[in-house]
């Protein structure tokens, strides 16, 4: 009985560190900003992880499932971009670029649920969030019946 517990708590310990490895290897995708962009959405619970404004950014794979629902297709991605709020005149407006996060339909990534989550700091680098933790139990939580997707098509109109 010992032998299989630390033979399950190897495999668990390996799931996790092979998630954390993917993300860490995770690159932004080039032209993202030319996919489909969403309107500006504001967040301003400042004890959100999402506090600001933010956009989503949907590419071909990805979007037509994302306008009537279903199972993504393996390599679907999504980019959220988050700035801070600006204060002009009393209208939030978007300030500097805070954060900028993937996710990447890639059924390796047993651990989340079979995507890739992986936040990145405004120039780009991995900030080291963790996917698990910081992305799947959340998207866990909320999106368990669109496929692990929190946001919604409406968000483009």
């Amino acid at each position: 009985m010992k032998e299989i517990t630390a033979l399950l708590m190897v495999l668990a310990v390996t799931t996790i560190a092979t998630t954390a490895l993917a993300a860490g290897k995770a690159t932004l995708p080039k032209g993202y900003a030319t996919w489909e962009k969403s309107k500006q959405q504001i967040v301003t619970d400042k004890n959100s992880l999402f506090y600001g404004i933010h956009y989503t950014y949907v590419d071909k794979k990805a979007f037509p499932v994302y306008k009537s629902g279903g199972k993504y297709p393996e390599g679907s991605q999504f980019v959220i971009e988050y700035f801070n709020i600006k204060d002009v005149g009393g209208k939030p407006t978007a300030g500097k670029k805070n954060m900028v996060v993937l996710m990447r339909k890639d059924k390796k990534q047993k651990e989340t649920g079979g995507w890739l989550f992986a936040g990145f700091n405004a120039d780009g680098r991995l900030s080291g969030v963790d996917p698990v933790k910081n992305c799947y139990e959340c998207h866990l939580k909320t999106a368990k019946t669109t496929d692990l997707v929190i946001s919604k098509f409406a968000e483009f109109k």
